[in-house]
């Protein structure tokens, strides 16, 4: 991917052929192709390893599931973060071929309707539009903070993104830590009005397990 987003870079990603990318990493024009099927699966071919880590890691139970997508979203931020050097190239080079946009946006719905179905398995009951609603705040708050350190020079770090996301959560009445079941044989339970009811059902059988 180095080696591609160098040549599109420099010489245009239409001029660059497979063969000049195979050179420049170092393999044959078949071991290329073995691994990719074109020049635009190269730009993204670590988006589709991202998908696949947060379907296992998202597939693993967990008590907040709000909470659950806001941390697999960090996830994808620090990948870009730990190189934001290459993840800018790839910007600058996505920015300027339209198919390459395109295949973008499909990718950015991608990781959206992951964390939708997520949300709808993990929370039984959840109002669809909830669930909508919830898994395109967070890809959009992700791309808001994601063109902060690819548009810029300094450094975003990922604190940033989870300090949004706490304040997202909030916004949907949801708690970043969870809750703390109340040790009283009475619980006298207030929920605010935008709270989703899936998430105040989930509550009270936590509380009453």
């Amino acid at each position: 991917m180095a080696a591609a987003l160098e040549l599109f870079a420099t010489q245009g990603f239409e001029a660059t052929s497979v063969e000049q990318i195979a050179q420049a990493a170092g393999v044959s024009r078949s071991t290329f192709f073995r691994q990719f099927g074109g020049k635009d699966d190269v730009v993204f071919t670590d988006h589709d390893e991202l998908l696949a880590e947060l379907r296992a890691s998202l597939a693993e139970p967990n008590d907040n599931p709000w909470a659950a997508v806001c941390a697999a979203s960090v996830d994808v931020f620090r990948h870009f973060a730990a190189d934001p050097e290459m993840a800018r190239r790839r910007y600058g080079v996505v920015r300027q071929v339209p198919a390459l946009r395109e295949r973008e946006i499909v990718t950015v719905f991608q990781y959206e309707r992951l964390f939708d179905d997520y949300l709808r398995g993990a929370l039984p009951g959840l109002d669809p539009v909830d669930a909508v609603a919830y898994a395109a705040a967070v890809t959009a708050v992700h791309n808001h903070v994601l063109r902060r350190l690819l548009r810029g020079t300094a450094d975003v770090p990922a604190s940033v993104l989870s300090e949004a996301y706490d304040r997202l959560m909030h916004r949907f009445g949801v708690h970043p830590d969870g809750e703390d079941p109340a040790a009283d044989d009475l619980i006298i339970a207030a929920f605010p009005r935008r709270m989703p009811t899936a998430e105040i059902a989930r509550r009270l059988r936590s509380d009453l397990a």
